[in-house]
């Protein structure tokens, strides 16, 4: 790099054609200390000023505090037949957990979603179901999906609007599964836990390698 800086000084050698890297031990560093003089004295002072400075420390990626004032500035939510299935789904299946815990439920179908193993859909993942029964209970637990406690519709679709804009999932490690702590599943036993939010164990397939 200071060499390009100080406009391409040359350096007068020639690198060994050998495989063996020995051979280049043979490098004059005599030479190279002086061109690397050379050129730290063409750098006018700004020049060696960014030199010596630490690199700026670069913002962290992905990192989100769910907190009340998080979700205070949320703008009213809305959004179409997506985001009702979403809403719906942190409503009636977590309610009553706190803001993170609805996310974490939140990063759970929008994980199956990106999954090959799901359907590709919100509404797909939400309204699954097969021979054993459905992947969320309150699609198929016989009672009416009525929503009776405003406050906490609007927190759950907030959560929905935002997780679906793009809020970074960073809670649950990338789980597509969770159980609550009163039962114990037998997939539970084969699976990774990677988290334990409020009233939900949080787990994901276990990583296949070739050795197992």
């Amino acid at each position: 790099m200071l060499l390009a800086l100080a406009g391409g000084v040359h350096a007068e050698m020639t690198v060994s054609q050998s495989n063996d890297p020995a051979a280049l031990l043979g490098l004059d560093l005599t030479t190279l200390l002086g061109q690397e003089n050379n050129a730290l004295g063409k750098l006018d002072a700004a020049q060696m000023q960014s030199l010596l400075a630490p690199p700026a420390a670069k913002p962290s990626k992905g990192m989100m505090k769910y907190s009340v004032s998080w979700l205070d500035s949320l703008p009213k939510p809305k959004g179409g037949e997506e985001f009702q299935c979403l809403a719906s789904a942190l409503y009636f299946e977590s309610r009553g957990e706190g803001i993170k815990g609805q996310v974490a439920v939140a990063e759970v179908i929008l994980n199956r979603v990106d999954s090959s193993r799901f359907p590709s859909t919100i509404c797909g993942v939400v309204n699954q179901g097969n021979g054993n029964g459905c992947q969320f209970s309150f699609t198929c637990d016989g009672k009416p999906e009525r929503v009776s406690e405003p406050a906490a519709w609007l927190t759950a679709s907030k959560i929905a609007r935002a997780m679906m804009d793009g809020a970074p999932r960073n809670l649950t490690d990338g789980a597509m599964y969770f159980h609550t702590p009163a039962v114990r599943p037998s997939w539970s036993r084969s699976f990774q836990k990677t988290a334990e939010i409020g009233q939900h164990i949080f787990y994901r397939l276990p990583i296949q390698t070739a050795m197992n």
